[in-house]
């Protein structure tokens, strides 16, 4: 068990290579459309919000459904 753990980190940390977030044509658009109220970049940040927020309002649903559920006993 503790050779497929070193050998999963091992492969892990040989995977972690520098990566651009976004490619120079769309940075330019977005930053260029950030001075507009509702431009590009008030999208693109929206849109990672939601992205964010997603992951958490599922696990506290599934934790709050979880939690009166087991209350109840």
């Amino acid at each position: 068990m503790k050779k497929i753990i070193l050998m999963f980190i091992l492969f892990a940390g040989l995977g972690i290579y520098d990566a651009t977030a976004q490619c120079p044509m769309c940075r330019t658009a977005v930053e260029s459309g950030m001075d507009k109220e509702h431009g590009k970049g008030k999208g693109l940040n929206d849109g990672i919000i939601y992205l964010l927020a997603t992951p958490y309002l599922a696990i506290g649903l599934v934790g709050g459904v979880w939690y009166y559920r087991n209350k109840k006993k």
